[in-house]
């Protein structure tokens, strides 16, 4: 199928807003396939700003500080996808963007190096405490010592959380003749020769440098907390660069003045600003050895490069072809663009009986289907039909009556 058929509304006007300064090869990716009107804004907006702005957008990609709230989506009336230029979706109220039919996408796996090579220099820096001996030279104090300084080499490192980034830290560490212990909620096939560890408290006991690598959801909030830090083994090292709801920063800070750990490093916090040299406050500001970054955990040119054509391609192929592949919100379905045909997305309520109104409403006025793809979630259901092209518009037509329907949509 020809490029200028891959969808029935002109490109030029179709519009397309990106905050947040997401990565110019996103911008060069919506450009380059014909969609002029992309723009492309350096900052997040607030909710009233956001619903503004949103009103005449097809797609909207944000990163981590945009809220995309019900109010924001109510305005939306012509969104067709979110694209969330970051690992998470978690600012997004998936909710509401399941019932108003919009699509979710996101970049689950494209810094995962940024973060695990970065967790493994936080680990050198922290074990041979760089941090300290860096602010006595900036003080003008010589203080060159080996006491309290160790190798990485045959330490234990344990992973909370073996996921894409965890596994990948694992993979590294036993590079840098480290140990490897893993918890995680599920059974997970070890990497090398990393042990999976039954109880976060055996891992707590036994690894030398801490790292979390877990989701935000309701059973990892205050996860870490003094009832699991009091089974840190003496003197290791605690991580974080996952999600800021997980630990209690209290408790952390009273673990290490008490020296039950030696060193941290955090990179995410419960509450965060939300523009660049915004204040900032957090109980671990003047600890020794203690690294604290601004969430950039995943944040370098290469990450943000491969994010934006990641997340730009779903959009692209969500918008031109109905493919669904790695929406949270829309059920996944991932079809080619079929020859001498027209395309009708039909997203519904998911009750009994929709696919068969649907069929019957077709069948009625003696319209063939061609090709037809159904998949479903608890909420919803989304449906592609390839129809003959002389009645698409009166099959676009009826589709758009049929009971319990949220959007329907003439692709090409």
């Amino acid at each position: 199928m020809s490029q200028k058929k891959l969808t029935s509304y002109p490109k030029e006007k179709i519009n397309i807003l990106l905050l947040e300064n997401i990565s110019d090869a996103a911008v060069a990716e919506f450009k380059d396939a014909g969609y002029v009107n992309t723009r492309k804004i350096t900052g997040a907006l607030s909710e009233q700003d956001l619903i503004k702005e949103v009103k005449d957008a097809h797609l909207l990609g944000i990163r981590s500080k945009s809220r995309i709230t019900p109010a924001v989506l109510a305005a939306a009336k012509k969104l067709q996808a979110i694209g969330c230029f970051c690992i998470g979706t978690n600012q997004v109220d998936l909710k509401s963007a399941t019932d108003q039919g919009v699509a979710v996408f996101n970049a689950p796996y494209s810094n995962t190096r940024s973060v695990a090579e970065l967790v493994i220099g936080l680990s050198i820096m922290l074990i041979r405490r760089i941090p300290d001996k860096n602010n006595a030279a900036h003080k003008g104090i010589w203080m060159k010592e080996s006491a309290g300084s160790y190798e990485l080499r045959g330490k234990t490192l344990g992973i909370v959380g073996y996921g894409n980034i965890g596994s990948q830290v694992s993979v590294l560490a036993e590079a840098m003749g480290m140990n490897v212990i893993y918890y995680d909620v599920e059974t997970k096939l070890p990497l090398g020769n990393a042990t999976q560890i039954r109880t976060l408290k055996d891992l707590f006991g036994q690894a030398d440098i801490i790292s979390l690598h877990v989701p935000s959801n309701k059973s990892t909030t205050n996860m870490i907390t003094k009832q699991v830090l009091k089974h840190a083994k003496e003197g290791a090292i605690f991580i974080n660069y996952a999600r800021g709801e997980v630990v209690d920063l209290d408790d952390l800070k009273d673990a290490l003045e008490k020296g039950q750990l030696s060193g941290a490093a955090i990179d995410v916090f419960p509450v965060e600003p939300e523009k660049n040299g915004a204040a900032f406050s957090t109980p671990l500001q003047q600890l020794p050895n203690v690294i604290l970054t601004p969430h950039i955990g995943g944040s370098t040119e290469e990450a943000q490069h491969n994010i934006g054509l990641d997340v730009s391609a779903k959009m692209l192929n969500y918008l031109e072809k109905g493919a669904s592949f790695g929406s949270h919100t829309i059920p996944a379905i991932s079809v080619p663009a079929v020859e001498n045909t027209h395309r009708i997305l039909h997203i519904h309520r998911n009750v009994p009986g929709v696919l068969s109104e649907i069929n019957s409403a077709l069948s009625s006025k003696n319209i063939n289907i061609l090709g037809q793809y159904l998949k479903t979630n608890d909420h919803i259901g989304y449906v592609v039909l390839d129809v003959d092209t002389k009645l698409s518009q009166e099959a676009f037509a009826l589709l758009k009556e049929v009971n319990h329907t949220i959007k329907t949509r003439l692709l090409y």
